[in-house]
């Protein structure tokens, strides 16, 4: 008795008998009123329904009632199942989205609630088999990114216990750089994490964003310098003071500027662009690197992902 369609044809099914009820209880008063002694009806009226009980209309009408009841409550059964199957299509849709099955999708069809529903719904599995196959992508590059480091430190560590490499304040330096990078990483991660829960907290303050930019740009001079690349610092307008997370600001442009000197060829260009307007301040960052290719420009801030899979990972 839980199954909608069960429900709506018992509803439909009742409507009709109600429907029969009524007008059985009409032709029973009828004949009560012919046949009362006490109020007889006029004489014209008592002939028109002999008249009508000889031709056997009564019982015509009868049957004719009931075909069409028949005809109704099995209509009504099939209307039922029909409104209510897009549903249960649904609902093994949703069990199988619940299994990890996210290849799964719904047949968009009936009224235009359910495509809307079904459109949704696919819309919905559509993002997360995406999301998921993102999750995937960025649990591989963990995996890579921290497997380096470890195997460094692993292979130093068995040299130094064979007595390949003495155990002097070179070597220990090398390996504190290795482990530097593993905290870099394992600290990173955390801030993902709580950017995703929406725990990130930003410690903002009133910034000189003309002196943080520059402090940032001087920074990544020898790296630069390394590949002949020129870096240079534009300010464009006034500059005043903005309330930011100096870390979170500094960080994301480090992230920026790295990327951009890494991809951008020897003898290049890389410039950063600062251009405040009434009720904003834009950072650009432009390089005269390989660039991407113009289909994967839509997805570059879509979480967790990274360029054509067929690229190294040296190479992002």
């Amino acid at each position: 008795m839980n199954r909608l369609w069960l429900r709506l044809s018992l509803a439909f099914t009742a409507v009709v008998l109600i429907a029969i009820f009524g007008i059985a209880s009409a032709i029973r008063l009828n004949n009560a009123a012919l046949t009362d002694p006490d109020n007889p009806p006029p004489p014209e009226v008592v002939e028109y329904f002999e008249q009508f009980r000889q031709r056997r209309l009564l019982p015509d009408l009868t049957s004719t009632v009931i075909i069409i009841g028949a005809v109704a409550i099995g209509a009504g059964v099939w209307m039922s199942r029909s409104l209510t199957a897009p549903l249960s299509e649904l609902e093994e849709a949703a069990q199988a989205i619940a299994q990890n099955d996210l290849r799964h999708r719904v047949r968009v069809h009936g009224s235009q609630e359910m495509i809307a529903v079904g459109t949704a719904f696919n819309e919905m599995a559509a993002q997360l088999e995406k999301e998921e196959t993102l999750r995937q992508n960025l649990l591989a590059d963990v995996a890579h990114e921290l497997r380096h480091p470890l195997h460094v430190l692993q292979g130093n560590l068995q040299a130094i216990l064979d007595d390949v490499y003495p155990l002097d304040k070179e070597e220990i330096a090398r390996l504190y750089d290795q482990t530097h990078h593993l905290s870099v990483l394992v600290e990173d991660l955390r801030l993902l994490a709580q950017a995703e829960a929406r725990q990130l907290t930003l410690h903002e303050q009133m910034t000189d964003m003309a002196t943080l930019v520059k402090e940032t740009v001087i920074s990544f001079k020898p790296m630069a310098a390394d590949k002949n690349i020129t870096l240079k610092t534009e300010l464009l307008g006034t500059m005043s003071e903005w309330l930011v997370d100096r870390v979170r600001f500094r960080q994301a442009l480090y992230n920026l500027l790295d990327n951009a000197l890494y991809h951008t060829p020897e003898d290049g260009l890389v410039i950063v662009q600062v251009e405040q307007t009434p009720d904003s301040l834009q950072v650009r960052v432009t390089d005269t690197g390989e660039g991407l290719p113009p289909e994967q420009l839509p997805h570059v801030f879509d979480r967790f992902y990274r360029t054509d899979a067929a690229r190294s990972r040296e190479k992002g």
